[in-house]
């Protein structure tokens, strides 16, 4: 093959886009990436990695506040927020750097620019207003067998909060501020918001977060949305649920919000506020339409392989739907890859596909809340275990959490699990692997938990679903 002719490209290096271009390379595809602005994708450059540097940064200087509750002295503490912030992306810059070696560990070409889709097989690229890395490919025409789609997503604009980037922040603005702002209005309540909410408030301003629905953290269990909100609310984070922010009249260095809450709408002024209503994925402006690409809700429709209605084009990540997580478009690339192969991997089953918030406390889960288990007419068992029980949370200062099961009372088959609290988003994968095994109640029974851990609640929740708790 030419230098502008390969087997697979995949559009896009984010999280999806770069694991898919290696896995195509390991199954001996000749395989390059378009990227325009920054390898990586949103997901290392300004999403899922920056964030949880910042959030890092929240924790310690939380940690020194309280040092006199662990017996420790640690006096006058403050923060650098240029310092936090240089740290953050001093992790972007090392991930960006590590993303540009696995495409040529690979040997994967980078073509750099713009793709604009002119026929299957066919696209050309434009120059992009960014630096390219040392050796990628540039403008011109390319072919390829097959083109996989992984454009990922952009901040989603509501009319009357429309960021400006100055007073009205998106994600990429909130996590490079030129100060702290005093008071912080967050618009939305999923997990892009709370975390910002978090880290806003863990650093000092006074925060508030306005959800339109009746519960925050809305694809969440309700009762572990209910707890999460009660610590919130201890930290000092004003919660205003069923409520919409109607109109921002921006001054000169704030914003006055109007807030309804159905009753009455009240004004209230802000430093800042931040836009967190969600994504929309980046499906325009590169020739979809023109392909008759079928498209469904703002995003590309596709099989269970993803395939979509035109041979040849492929899409994966956000493009192809919710839910939109960067583990959800690694894994669905690699679906797409082995299916191109002719592997005939498994089909994505997205009620095992897990979803973390990295706030304080932490929440992650996976599978059926109660609610859409009962929505579903299971006849289900439900288990609980709080922290407040487990030795090891009280030992570390953090017993304010729980854990929460969902089994089918009829077979045992685990439907689903709920956690708030320290370190459930390392734990949450631990349910993750069992609900993939098919594991029933009877062999988390057997399954021996070390101690002291916080992972002993997961068995705890578990035994309680069936009366035989054992420390509560």
């Amino acid at each position: 093959m030419s230098d502008n002719s390969f087997d697979v490209v995949v559009i896009g290096s984010g999280p999806g886009g770069y694991v898919t271009a290696i896995r195509a390379a390991q199954l001996g595809f000749k395989t390059a990436i378009v990227e325009k602005a920054y390898l990586g994708g949103i997901c290392n450059n300004w999403g899922c990695i920056p964030t949880k540097a910042l959030l890092r940064s929240a924790e310690m200087y939380h940690a020194f506040q309280h040092a006199k509750d662990y017996g420790l002295s640690a006096d006058n503490v403050s923060f650098d927020l240029k310092a936090v912030i240089a740290r953050s992306r001093g992790v972007v810059k090392r991930l960006n750097g590590g993303v540009e070696f696995l495409m040529k560990k690979n040997k994967i070409a980078i073509i750099w620019g713009e793709a604009t889709l002119e026929a299957p097989g066919k696209f050309t690229v434009q120059k992009a207003q960014a630096e390219p890395p040392k050796g990628a490919l540039g403008e011109g025409s390319y072919t390829a067998k097959h083109i996989i789609v992984a454009t990922g997503a952009r901040p989603r604009v509501l009319p009357g909060i429309e960021p400006d980037k100055k007073l009205v922040w998106t994600y990429f603005e909130a996590m490079n501020p030129d100060r702290m702002p005093k008071s912080l209005l967050v618009v939305g309540s999923g997990a892009i918001g709370i975390e910002f909410a978090s880290f806003y408030r863990t650093m000092g301003a006074e925060v508030t977060v306005v959800e339109v629905l009746p519960q925050i953290l809305p694809v969440e269990d309700a009762e572990i949305a209910a707890f999460a909100r009660k610590q919130f609310e201890k930290q000092g984070i004003k919660i205003l649920a069923n409520t919409k922010v109607t109109k921002l009249e921006k001054k000169a260095d704030s914003v006055v919000a109007t807030i309804d809450d159905g009753k009455k709408p009240v004004t209230q002024e802000f430093d800042r506020v931040i836009s967190a209503v969600g994504v929309v994925g980046n499906i325009e402006g590169f020739g979809l339409e023109k392909l008759g690409v079928e498209i469904e809700r703002g995003c590309i429709v596709i099989d269970k392989y993803g395939k979509t209605n035109v041979p040849g084009i492929y899409a994966i990540g956000d493009v192809a739907g919710p839910p939109m997580l960067a583990h959800k478009a690694e894994h669905e690339g690699v679906i797409c890859i082995e299916a191109i192969k002719g592997m005939n991997p498994h089909a994505m089953d997205k009620t095992l596909i897990p979803g973390c918030t990295y706030c304080h406390p932490q929440i992650a889960s996976v599978g059926l809340t109660e609610a859409r288990a009962k929505e579903a007419g299971r006849d289900i068992r439900v288990g609980r275990f709080p922290f407040v029980a487990n030795g090891k949370a009280i030992a570390q200062g953090e017993d304010q959490g729980m854990v929460k099961v969902i089994f089918d009372k009829k077979t045992g088959q685990l439907l689903g699990a709920h956690m708030v609290g320290a370190e459930v988003v390392e734990m949450i994968q631990g349910f993750v692997v069992a609900m993939n095994l098919e594991t029933t109640e009877e062999e988390l029974f057997h399954t021996i938990f070390p101690h002291p851990t916080i992972s002993e609640t997961m068995k705890e929740a578990v035994l309680d679903a069936y009366g035989r708790v054992l420390n509560s």
